[in-house]
């Protein structure tokens, strides 16, 4: 392998995918996603030098059904590889993703998995060569996406406030302490200038632009499926800026006035500018005495409880896990 791992990450919605079958169509770079390694995996199991550690935390990933479709690791090379070195955490992750880039004939492999913002700290104490890129969206347009994609909810509001805020409060911190290998890549510069904004992106993570990455032919299914966007059907392999701005059409202004009160801060840091609203009587009376106090108590509690889970540790979903048998380590691991 040559040069170190890339990750992507950032919240859903805010064109995670996008960057992902980008770099995937690079002749050099091998991109999954959703492994949730960090997640759900890293220094979960105690110190991997003790053989009852690595049997339980090794099992639990065969079985996890992401990683058994998207890397289809051969369990006996991984184990007797590992078993040859350092026994971290991070060289076992690394050994599942180098065994999928080689299949592929690229020489380095990288990961796009919601969340990994919040372990950059452990990614980079196990990677100090890793890039990070972090992608970035206008709330308003996110949460657009959210409505479109869930439908209309307006519950919802509060916590998707307090995930946009978690994820870029996390970014600009990372991207302060970590300069040289952390980088926030806005969804609308991708959109609009995808050529520019991917050379900047080959030059930060050291490798050479190639047209090739605008086709998008190293992740077929989202490339086939037409593009970016959540609103109608895009042209196979075609980057669209249609989502840019969409909120004008999908949000209300109480729901505007919502989130431009909450993330305002970011937005401006970010680059997003707050637009003027104005709201009637009865929306300012149902903004101030339902949706703001309501999306407020959610926003907060949702950051809370995630921050919460991240120092405990998650949980494995077992609805994203594998019987012994499907992952053909039946009788090996307990």
């Amino acid at each position: 392998m040559t040069g170190g791992p890339i990750f992507i990450a950032g919240p859903d919605r805010s064109g995670t995918t996008l960057l992902f079958a980008l770099l995937a169509s690079h002749p050099n770079i091998s991109m999954v996603r959703r492994t949730n390694m960090w997640r759900y995996f890293h220094k979960r199991y105690g110190g991997l030098d003790e053989p009852k550690n690595f049997e339980r935390c090794f099992g639990d990933m065969l079985r996890y059904n992401r990683i058994q479709n998207f890397l289809r690791p051969d369990a006996e090379r991984i184990k007797r590889e590992f078993s040859l070195g350092s026994p971290t955490y991070g060289r076992l992750f690394a050994l599942f993703h180098q065994h999928h880039a080689e299949r592929l004939g690229k020489t380095r492999w990288g990961d796009k998995s919601l969340h990994t913002e919040h372990y950059v700290d452990e990614v980079l104490a196990e990677f100090p060569d890793a890039k990070i890129l972090h992608m970035a969206r206008d709330p308003r347009d996110r949460y657009a996406s959210v409505r479109k994609r869930h439908g209309r909810d307006t519950p919802r509001l509060g916590g998707a406030n307090g995930r946009w805020l978690f994820s870029m409060n996390r970014a600009i911190r990372n991207q302060k302490k970590y300069p040289d290998q952390y980088k926030i890549v806005r969804f609308e510069d991708l959109a609009l200038e995808p050529e520019s904004t991917l050379k900047d992106v080959c030059a930060f993570i050291g490798e050479e632009y190639v047209p090739e990455m605008l086709t998008m032919s190293g992740a077929m299914d989202h490339r086939d499926g037409g593009g970016n966007s959540s609103f109608g059907k895009i042209e196979p392999g075609k980057i669209s800026s249609k989502p840019i701005g969409r909120y004008h059409s999908v949000l209300s202004q109480v729901e505007i006035a919502c989130i431009q009160m909450f993330t305002g801060k970011f937005m401006q840091k970010l680059g997003y500018e707050r637009m003027p609203v104005r709201l009637s009587p009865a929306e300012a009376f149902k903004f101030y005495g339902q949706v703001l106090p309501s999306s407020l108590m959610r926003a907060a509690g949702w950051m809370l409880l995630n921050e919460i889970k991240i120092k405990r540790g998650e949980p494995l979903p077992h609805a994203r896990m594998l019987p012994e048998s499907a992952s053909g380590i039946e009788g090996q691991y307990v």
